[in-house]
């Protein structure tokens, strides 16, 4: 039995996006460069895009920080933008930590670093419902 894939429509558009924006700009450029393209692409293409997004971080019941979120896209998915050699492990925990805090459901790590986009999909099963 499949588990039902997390926002499966949204995740194409999201990675159509950033298949166009890396295909137009390469490897080489700063994460920051990589999120305003993505910016025009996903709103382009007709979605809710807000950056560096602040989610406050709590610790029995005390904020005692908060994260930034690089892009939330349609209010459902945040966005980690990576320009490195390779995704590692501690970038999907980061994401899974954003998911945690924001209250959402699904995180894509992609990384513009590489010859050719890579990505991972991270989901919080805490929201999930049984």
């Amino acid at each position: 039995m499949n588990p039902k894939i997390i926002e499966k429509e949204l995740s194409y558009q999201i990675m159509s996006a950033a298949y166009a924006v890396h295909n137009e700009l390469g490897p080489g450029f700063l994460e920051s460069i990589y999120e305003a393209a993505m910016v025009l692409e996903l709103e382009a293409r007709g979605h809710q895009v807000k950056t560096q997004v602040r989610v406050p971080v709590h610790y029995r019941d005390k904020r005692i920080g908060e994260h930034v979120l690089d892009i939330l896209v349609d209010n459902k998915a945040i966005l980690e933008l990576k320009a490195v050699a390779e995704i590692a492990p501690i970038h999907q925990q980061q994401a899974l930590s954003y998911l945690r805090a924001a209250g959402l459901e699904l995180a894509i790590v992609i990384n513009f670093g590489e010859a050719s986009v890579k990505y991972k999909r991270v989901v919080n099963t805490n929201t999930l419902a049984s």
